[in-house]
């Protein structure tokens, strides 16, 4: 029951505030998050707790601000992907301005495939639709399974209204695909701030350890594709922001395992670099860092995580 009601209030959202105005959709989606934050529940303590790490001599009334701030920006990512179906064109490729685009274009030149890894900043989706529509590239991606399953198909058919190719989240399965795409000049986008897998790489994070996946940097040691870190985030207008970092290279020594370390830590450190200027646009609502989670022996209660509703 509980399954077929988060499949329902997705399938609302979709339906009704994709229909609102603009500045509706935008006062809704703000009344909520601070309706939410007020609450003070699981996600949002998990967010506080989490930016507390990434400004670690904020006062808690600095802390409460830059959480209710990240509310604000997790609910203004969701009002805009319930209404990004219906946005034109001209309004995406409107709806986003990044820097240094000339380091992706240059290594989509090359071609020899690129892989972009994101962090669960500002609106990943709309950033996507806008490489799609304005620079007309094609991309394939990778979702976490969702349940109930009607609910995993909505995302995959709504990212695929966007012009994405959508992988599952499946393991060696997915990466071997990805490599195809790869290989053949494509370009993958990976979110890779928070391992889904048993694969994940610890990093140091804001000081402390943390996993991360493993597959960005592995499918560029394995291919020779570029990876290409980038951060997202918004601002008080309309448009969001985004800054490409620069090419993460393969070491010339050591081992596969020993590069993909050494590139996931300097992922992890461009990842750290956007989201210490932008806080408050860091999505980031579930246990990180693995001091923070359940201490248990095996590695797969470690890695489990129930605190908030992650955004797929």
């Amino acid at each position: 029951m509980k399954e077929k009601l988060t499949d329902a209030l997705y399938g609302a959202g979709w339906t009704a505030v994709k229909r609102l105005p603009e500045p509706v959709a935008h006062a809704l989606g703000r009344g909520i998050a601070d309706l939410t934050w007020r609450r003070r529940g699981k996600g949002v303590l998990r967010l506080e707790a989490n930016l507390a790490r990434v400004v670690p001599d904020a006062t808690p009334e600095r802390l409460a601000e830059l959480s209710r701030a990240g509310m604000r920006s997790y609910l203004r990512y969701w009002m805009e992907s319930f209404r990004l179906p219906a946005w034109s064109r001209q309004r995406i490729r409107d709806g986003f301005e990044v820097k240094d685009i000339h380091l992706l274009e240059e290594a989509l030149a090359a071609g020899n495939g690129v892989i972009l890894a994101l962090p669960h900043m500002g609106n990943y989706d709309l950033a996507g639709a806008w490489v799609t529509t304005k620079l007309g590239v094609p991309f394939t991606t990778v979702a976490e399974r969702l349940k109930p399953e009607t609910l995993y198909d909505r995302f995959v058919a709504y990212r695929e209204g966007l012009g994405m190719e959508v992988l599952p989240h499946t393991g060696g399965a997915a990466f071997g695909a990805l490599a195809r795409r790869l290989r053949a000049g494509g370009l993958v986008c990976l979110v890779a701030d928070r391992d889904l897998s048993a694969s994940g790489i610890e990093v140091s994070f804001f000081g402390d350890t943390a996993r991360m996946p493993a597959g960005p940097a592995m499918l560029s040691v394995q291919t020779g594709a570029p990876l290409l870190p980038v951060t997202l985030w918004y601002d008080e207008s309309a448009v969001m922001r985004g800054q490409v970092h620069p090419r993460i290279e393969v070491p010339e020594d050591g081992t596969r395992t020993e590069k993909a370390k050494a590139m996931t830590q300097r992922m992890a450190d461009a990842f750290a670099e956007g989201i210490a200027e932008h806080p408050e646009h860091w999505h980031m609502l579930q246990r990180l860092w693995l001091a923070d989670l359940e201490p248990r022996p095996d590695t797969t209660a470690r890695r489990s995580d129930s605190s908030g509703t992650e955004r797929p």
